[in-house]
């Protein structure tokens, strides 16, 4: 993952959030850090955007499913529905959060993947 700078998680949340763009991202898929995520009925605008990573890491049955000439690339490419886009972001009310999206499809009807708020840091 990403080193925190000595930042500790003083919330873990995990929750779905909405996003807000001022430009939708061009790739779905692989996505920018958004404007503003809205969380429990509150909006919060993004202004400074402190770190950004991603994790293509195949879990669980994904991990099995490939072979390993394809895995080795998929590590570090990216494949369907695997892999999670970070960003360490600060909110307008000074608040720091890490948000992320996720590329696994929701469910059979939802292909798409969706954010989510993961924590809280001090």
């Amino acid at each position: 993952m990403c080193y925190d700078g000595g930042m500790q998680p003083t919330h873990f949340i995990d929750e779905p959030i909405a996003v807000i763009f001022e430009h939708p991202p061009l790739l779905e898929k692989k996505p920018e850090c958004p404007n503003s995520f809205i969380w429990q009925g509150q909006t919060f605008e993004i202004t400074q955007l402190l770190s950004e990573w991603f994790d293509f890491e195949r879990r669980g049955r994904n991990a099995r499913n490939m072979q390993p000439q394809h895995a080795s690339r998929a590590s570090v490419k990216g494949s369907w529905g695997v892999g999670r886009f970070f960003f360490r972001v600060q909110v307008a009310q000074g608040r720091t959060f890490e948000i992320y999206y996720d590329r696994a499809p929701l469910d059979a009807l939802h292909g798409k993947g969706g954010w989510f708020l993961f924590l809280e840091r001090a």
